[in-house]
């Protein structure tokens, strides 16, 4: 598939079929998303790949609104940064999970960042969790120097998504001579 095809079919997709993903699909994607630029090449993000449908369905509930879609997913993949290793590690890591999100779409699968950052698992709820650590809960296996910037939903979208709008007029584009 040509990038600018992969780039056109790239949509959030919400709804999943439910069936597990191969694991050379996800590698696949990971590396390539590994070439993903980082800011003085200081490489600070990390991906883990979550195949345990349990856990990646637990992980729908990190926050009550915006995650449940993982509960239908194959598979996700936490995109995680290195704060000590850069100050830039949201900027990176966000690089990153855009590049790995194109390359999923160039394996077959659909995909949706569920963003964790500094959201709570209950939205009114001052007093709630974290999401963060919520995260963290679910998969004790990341690393506790390690930051969590999203999680991307990963799976067989049951429908198709409809194409994004046309391009809708030369506002969104500057140009300086």
């Amino acid at each position: 598939m040509e990038f600018k095809d992969v780039v056109r079919k790239r949509r959030s997709t919400r709804r999943y079929t439910g069936n597990p993903v191969e694991i050379e699909k996800l590698r696949n994607a990971m590396e390539l998303a590994l070439r993903a630029p980082s800011s003085k090449n200081t490489r600070s993000t990390r991906l883990m790949a979550v195949t345990n449908l349990d856990k990646v369905h637990a992980l729908g509930r990190l926050r009550d609104w915006g995650s449940s879609l993982l509960e239908e997913a194959g598979a996700a993949i936490v995109i995680l940064g290195d704060e000590e290793s850069s100050p830039m590690w949201q900027t990176n890591a966000a690089i990153m999970a855009t590049i790995l999100q194109l390359a999923l779409v160039d394996e077959g699968l659909a995909s949706c960042w569920v963003h964790v950052g500094d959201y709570l698992t209950v939205n009114d709820d001052p007093a709630s969790q974290r999401s963060e650590d919520y995260v963290k809960e679910v998969l004790p296996e990341i690393p506790a120097n390690y930051r969590v910037l999203s999680v991307i939903s990963i799976g067989y979208a049951d429908y198709t998504p409809k194409p994004l709008p046309e391009y809708e007029g030369p506002e969104r584009m500057l140009f300086v001579e």
